[in-house]
């Protein structure tokens, strides 16, 4: 069975493919997307960031490795079922999962449904807000702010449905594909993958 997400009915599988092991940490995607778009100069708020994650290697020896996260655009996103007004939405024809900050009340249920914390509260524009991919971008033809910006092509976007993109040439020849989360039946759209040089 592939862990790539289905078709269903829309007409784009969009995704985000990061290669774990090509991102050095830099967090150019990070100031890219708060630069883009005027995302609170606060380390809560964010629509993507770069966690480091510390351990020893198999002599005691310590490592450290950087995950990039951001809003993983799921198949079955409990954010927009938990929303009361219906301001967090699921685009049928693209999946991409968004918020109208018109019909937002603030009342932060999809913040806390959403098991990535991928929502923050933005106090000045009194609604929830978090990654888009980017999607007035998209709308211009461009590729998202943290893709763009990643200077070792770790983040990697595209339709999963068009076996001639980057991404669906990315997942063919992976050695390794996870999700975060997976148990939690979100079904994101957000990959880690690992390919061999």
């Amino acid at each position: 069975m592939s862990i790539i997400n289905k078709k269903g009915n829309k007409n784009q599988n969009l995704a985000m493919v990061i290669v774990g092991d090509r991102c050095i940490g830099c967090d150019a995607c990070y100031a890219a997307c708060k630069t883009d778009w005027d995302v609170l100069p606060v380390k809560e708020a964010y629509r993507t960031k770069v966690w480091d994650i510390e351990g020893e290697d198999n002599f005691g020896n310590p490592t450290i490795r950087f995950l990039p996260v951001l809003c993983n655009h799921c198949d079955n996103p409990p954010c927009v079922d938990v929303c009361p007004t219906g301001a967090s939405f699921k685009r049928d024809e693209d999946g991409i999962v968004l918020v109208n900050s018109d019909m937002c009340i603030g009342c932060k249920a999809c913040m806390v449904a959403c098991p990535y914390d991928a929502r923050y509260y933005d106090e000045t524009k009194a609604s929830v807000d978090k990654c888009t991919f980017c999607l007035p971008r998209l709308n211009n033809g461009l590729e998202p702010a943290c893709v763009v910006t990643c200077v070792g092509e770790s983040r990697n976007f595209g339709d999963l449905n068009d076996p001639d993109s980057n991404v669906a040439k990315m997942m063919k020849n992976a050695t390794s594909i996870t999700r975060l989360k997976e148990d939690k039946g979100t079904l994101p759209n957000v990959y880690y993958i690992t390919i061999n040089y």
